[in-house]
């Protein structure tokens, strides 16, 4: 199952964010919070709506109710943000993929938090993705992983964490062969694709792989 998820940042057109809704085959629209918003001036109706409702009206809520939104409200005195709380949902419903709209500007720390919750270890198995206009994030874990975009695309890798190690790339500019990344430096900034498609191995550590249409 797909899942399309709005959080409650800043909602920014462009070439990657046409690019995933176009990619979505009949997903699950989950929403965390006032991203229901985002969702509707898109022209989706929400399945799921979950959050402290802050950011919603009451004449809102049932809005989204009467279309058929199913309301998840949680106290707002709570430890989770809501759209840890929407992607723990996700997980729950069987979701196996999450592209993740909304989710950056504004708030520094929101953007950080938002992005560190690639890292939840029950996550691990699903493909999670954070687009905002002409940018996307997501988490590589050890293992192979295949990155398919356009020849002069940028791409950044920038460990989380403690070093990433072990990392081999295929069709990068700038290559890396059996070496490491270490949190602190930003040698992993900027690379670029050679082809349509790229290649990163990691043998260990996690890193957090940005892509750029075009040249950033």
């Amino acid at each position: 199952m797909q899942a399309l998820l709005f959080a409650n940042g800043e909602l920014k057109r462009g070439a990657m964010l046409d690019r995933a809704l176009n990619l979505q085959e009949s997903p699950r629209v989950i929403c965390a919070d006032g991203g229901a918003l985002h969702a509707r001036a898109l022209g989706l109706t929400p399945h799921t709506i979950i959050g402290d409702m802050d950011s919603l009206t009451a004449a809102e809520l049932a809005q989204f109710k009467a279309a058929g939104a199913e309301i998840i409200q949680h106290r707002q005195t709570k430890d989770e943000t809501d759209l840890e709380l929407a992607l723990r949902h996700c997980r729950r419903i069987g979701a196996s993929s999450i592209t993740i709209l909304a989710a950056l500007g504004g708030r520094f720390d929101q953007a950080l938090a938002n992005i560190l919750l690639l890292t939840l270890p029950e996550l691990s198995d699903m493909r999670i993705e954070i687009v905002a206009g002409d940018q996307s994030a997501r988490l590589l874990r050890p293992g192979s992983h295949r990155l398919e975009g356009a020849r002069g695309d940028t791409v950044s890798l920038i460990p989380l964490g403690a070093a990433a190690e072990g990392i081999t790339t295929g069709a990068l500019q700038y290559p890396l062969a059996d070496e490491s990344l270490r949190l602190g430096p930003a040698r992993g900034i900027s690379n670029v694709m050679l082809n349509d498609t790229a290649r990163v191995d990691i043998r260990a550590g996690l890193l957090l792989l940005v892509h750029t249409s075009g040249r950033a």
